[in-house]
């Protein structure tokens, strides 16, 4: 997974970021258009209606990602909009379909989709492990992975392979756990 983002920890909360507290990771889990990528590529699987496509982003992030309908709406509207899906109502239900115009939208944008759900197997990664009894470790570890990262930036190679060192061994006693 990677970790291109910035920690703004605070004492017992867990990963902050712009003063809202997040479960997991301090990052938004889709970039910019990649909710639009991630529902197109959910609908190649198979037609949906809203509320299924939501649940099938939560678990494709192991939880850790819960879509709104706030979200997910919107850009079903605007696919729509743009012709790349189509609505079917079936039970009282609107259940999207994928296009022909939306499968050549989503070949088009093979490598992004790959990183979208590349990135959402990672999160599920931190979702099986995450749940109240780790709730506390956050700030332990935030503070830690801070300390870290600080004494790195500052040393030059023999104090940077010290930190590399003391961070295998705590990783080490925690693995005997």
């Amino acid at each position: 997974m990677d970790f291109d983002w910035i920690f703004d920890w605070d004492v017992g909360a867990g990963p902050r970021r712009h003063g809202r507290h997040k479960k997991g990771p301090g990052r938004r889990f889709f970039r910019p258009g990649e909710v639009r990528l991630a529902l197109l590529s959910l609908l190649k699987d198979e037609p949906a209606h809203g509320y299924e496509l939501m649940k099938r982003l939560e678990e494709r992030s192991g939880g850790m990602y819960r879509a709104s309908a706030g979200t997910v709406y919107p850009v079903l509207q605007q696919l729509e909009d743009e012709g790349l899906v189509r609505i079917q109502e079936e039970d009282g239900k609107k259940i999207y379909h994928l296009t022909d115009v939306g499968r050549e939208e989503l070949a088009g944008h093979v490598e992004e989709t790959e990183r979208i759900w590349k990135r959402a197997h990672g999160w599920k990664d931190w979702g099986v492990n995450m749940g109240p009894e780790t709730a506390e470790i956050w700030g332990s570890w935030g503070r830690l992975s801070k300390a870290a990262f600080k004494a790195a930036a500052r040393a030059d190679f023999s104090e940077a392979e010290k930190v590399r060192k003391i961070l295998d061994r705590a990783r080490a006693e925690l693995e005997k756990l």
